[in-house]
């Protein structure tokens, strides 16, 4: 029997880039996309409706934050699997397919899209993003015996271990919390490497200083936090 997969995009001024992400999302095999607006001032929302996506709006800026709006979304009829999607169009939604295969075949219950491991158009990936993964993939190793290549936003999981991590961060934080929880519960994972392109627009953290830093403060305080739990 087919899995349910539903897809969650959290978007904040994305009206440009969501029609094209919307478009390229394989359905099948995904059954519904919410789109958690997070506090968009352009027609984010209309554009996602138009496009046949739900949306949810979550008011508090923070990708955490509209992560766990549009889980709620989801809590009356739940998916078996969820996809974590980017509304920037960066990701490939395409190659979804690739992410929820090893959970359909029973060898993971978690998928990471590595960018790192994948295609990556020339300048995709800023200096501060690449530094960042780097520092954070050696401490998940170290720290918690994780392999990851990468911390990136496309990412599949099963529903029933998504609920079992008890995700909170509202922020910078949202994957790696999920990376670091994964590995202290043994969560068996895989990684497959995904495309990775220029978004469209400017990026709400990496493309600035002041994102960039507070996303590196974050990833590093709850690293050492959970190392200490």
């Amino acid at each position: 029997m087919s899995l349910l997969v539903d897809v969650i995009i959290p978007a904040l001024n994305e009206e440009k880039a969501l029609p094209r992400v919307l478009a390229e999302i394989p359905r099948p095999p995904v059954r519904r996309i919410i789109v958690a607006d997070n506090g968009s001032t352009d027609r984010t929302a209309t554009v996602a409706q138009e496009h046949g996506a739900e949306v949810v709006r979550e008011p508090e800026r923070g990708y955490g934050a509209a992560c766990l709006r549009a889980l709620d979304q989801l809590k009356d009829d739940p998916p078996d699997i969820v996809v974590f999607l980017d509304g920037d169009y960066s990701d490939h939604p395409a190659e979804l397919p690739s992410l929820i295969d090893p959970i359909s075949a029973g060898d993971a219950d978690m998928v990471i899209g590595s960018r790192v491991r994948g295609r990556q158009e020339r300048g995709a990936l800023s200096p501060q993003q690449r530094v960042g993964n780097a520092i954070a993939c050696t401490a998940l190793r170290l720290v918690y015996g994780a392999h990851y290549t990468d911390l990136g936003p496309f990412r599949a999981i099963r529903w029933e271990t998504l609920q079992e991590l008890g995700m909170v961060d509202r922020n910078f934080g949202w994957t790696v919390e999920m990376q670091i929880k994964a590995a202290k519960s043994g969560v068996s994972y895989r990684e497959v490497p995904v495309s990775y392109r220029r978004r469209i627009g400017v990026s709400k953290v990496s493309g600035t200083f002041r994102g960039s830093m507070s996303a590196g403060i974050k990833i590093l305080w709850l690293l050492g936090r959970y190392a200490w739990a």
